[in-house]
């Protein structure tokens, strides 16, 4: 069914502009009249919601729109408001004046006047409009400018904003800023990764709820729980700080001490008052990492400060309150925890609203560069000197990097100290290819010595930790691969023998017998004495 011409028009009664007495009052600028009075705008019905004290207004309002505009239906809707500054009065009334009028968009041209009324009834105008309980769009008028013209003006806003591409392609900007926030500005490739930052960015706004991040140590749980704080701080969303605290650093007392404080005397040693960090997270955001760590008691007086938000610090007789919102981190499968007893299931419950599992570095190993590069401008910005890789290095550190043998075990926190060392060893601010081998066998050795090496890479990091115990990680990483995987073997060799001719003939049995004269020792000496070793000291070391 088509529309019928001109549009039918809500608003209230203004009670203070809308007046005016005797023939003067045409002189003057009055809303509901003036909208009328637009030759380029027709009103055929106009509904006035007004009290019924102002009767007397209404009725002098009605007549004159009469006299400007006799095409117009006039239509009185009584609202009778306790106090108009009541929000959710106003509310509640309005929204069922929406309900009994019943509009059909589909016949009316639909206008809600956003000039006369309180700022709270025009408030509740708005958010009615926008949510469509009014299928309507906005109208707005003002007073003429400079008094040169009576009638005013007039403007209608369609609240439909994906009509309007400007604001759109600000909605979208203002999205991708705050996804930028939570990835600290590095350009991530990995595309499960950056869909659920995206995730993310739409959530933490949004909600108050708890949020649980999963995944392994090094993951950047604890980085990522402070962005969502700076993202919420950003805009305007937080007032309160960011409170961090790992729960498997406490234990007992000192961790109810901790979280919910205590009262002077509460146990030995309180010899005063402490608030607690819920209490100073008092209207901003708790970032408990390793929450699994959390004792039996610790877990449910959580529990009720995240429903009811109130607790008792230890030793006192009065709760307290903080209205603080949650971030949870974890390593550990809380749903066996809950299955073992160790975790209590209602807990979980609660802070399983929203849950994000951050993957490790070696699931997204296409973010290693730009992550790489990440930490060499943080790196820079706190010593306040540029440091950089040459060409060579950069290549050959990135393809160990994101090779199958680079276990990257400690995940983001592996990375960091790595870079923290090439830089900190750079000379004049560039790191060579040899530092960059060092650092590999460290890094193998780190991984070996931990007890994850892959099957594949362990005898190759163990030749590497023996040559450490006689070389220094600079000869070892500026020795081939070739010649380290021989040299490890003669290391053994001279360690299992008493003499250096009898760790010889070992070594040189094949040769020795298609020889006429033989010196094994000799030979050996003049073996380790290339790489700067003697048979005394390898011997010694074992």
């Amino acid at each position: 069914m088509a529309k019928s011409a001109g549009h039918t028009v809500v608003s209230f009664l203004g009670v203070s502009l809308d007046r005016g007495a005797g023939r003067e009052r045409w002189e003057h600028w009055r809303p509901n009249v003036s909208i009328c009075q637009h030759e380029d705008l027709l009103i055929k019905r106009m509904i006035l919601l007004c009290e019924r004290r102002y009767s007397k207004l209404y009725d002098q309002i009605a007549a004159d729109i009469a006299t400007v505009s006799p095409e117009t239906v006039v239509e009185r809707r009584d609202v009778a408001l306790r106090d108009p500054w009541d929000f959710e009065e106003v509310f509640d009334k309005l929204f069922q004046l929406s309900r009994d009028l019943a509009f059909d968009p589909e016949d009316e041209d639909l206008l809600v006047h956003m000039t006369t009324g309180t700022h709270v009834a025009q408030i509740c105008l708005f958010l009615l409009t926008e949510t469509r309980h009014f299928p309507a769009r906005l109208l707005q008028t003002g007073p003429p400018p400079g008094n040169q013209d009576i009638v005013g003006t007039w403007q209608i806003i369609d609240l439909d904003l994906s009509r309007f591409d400007r604001l759109a392609q600000r909605f979208a900007q203002e999205h991708q800023q705050g996804e930028s926030l939570l990835k600290s500005g590095i350009a991530t490739r990995n595309a499960a990764f950056n869909e659920l930052i995206t995730q993310m960015e739409r959530v933490a706004p949004a909600s108050t709820a708890p949020i649980l991040l999963m995944g392994p140590t090094g993951a950047g749980k604890s980085h990522l729980a402070r962005r969502i704080y700076d993202l919420k701080k950003q805009r305007h969303q937080l007032v309160g700080p960011f409170i961090e605290v790992n729960c498997a650093t406490i234990r007992g007392d000192s961790a109810h001490s901790t979280l919910f404080g205590h009262k002077r005397g509460a146990f030995t040693g309180a010899l005063q008052d402490r608030a607690g960090l819920l209490r100073a997270a008092n209207g901003g955001l708790l970032f408990l990492d390793e929450i699994g760590e959390l004792g039996a008691d610790e877990q449910a007086m959580l529990l009720r400060a995240l429903e009811e938000k109130r607790f008792l610090p230890l030793g006192s007789d009065k709760e307290v309150e903080s209205d603080f919102q949650l971030i949870a981190g974890t390593n550990r499968d809380l749903g066996g925890a809950v299955a073992r007893g160790t975790f209590r299931e209602d807990l979980l419950a609660r802070i399983n609203l929203w849950t994000f599992r951050l993957p490790g570095l070696r699931d997204r190993i296409e973010d290693l560069e730009p992550n790489l590069d990440y930490e060499l401008e943080r790196y820079s910005a706190k010593v306040g000197r540029r440091v950089h890789f040459s060409a060579e290095a950069r290549r050959r550190y990135l393809d160990f990097a994101t090779s199958s043998g680079a276990l990257w075990r400690g995940n983001f926190r592996d990375l960091n100290g790595s870079v923290t060392r090439l830089c900190t060893l750079a000379a004049s601010g560039r790191i060579t290819e040899e530092e960059v081998r060092g650092e590999i066998v460290r890094l193998e050795a780190d991984w070996l010595r931990d007890g994850h090496g892959a099957p594949e890479h362990v005898a190759m990091v163990d030749d590497d930790l023996l040559l450490l115990e006689v070389l220094s990680e600079e000869v070892v990483a500026g020795i081939d691969r070739f010649d380290r995987v021989q040299l490890a073997e003669v290391v053994r060799c001279c360690r299992r023998h008493r003499s250096l001719s009898a760790a010889g003939r070992e070594l040189f049995a094949a040769s020795r017998a298609k020889r006429a004269t033989t010196n094994d020792a000799d030979r050996l000496r003049k073996y380790l004495a290339r790489f700067g070793l003697d048979y005394e000291g390898v011997a010694a070391s074992r």
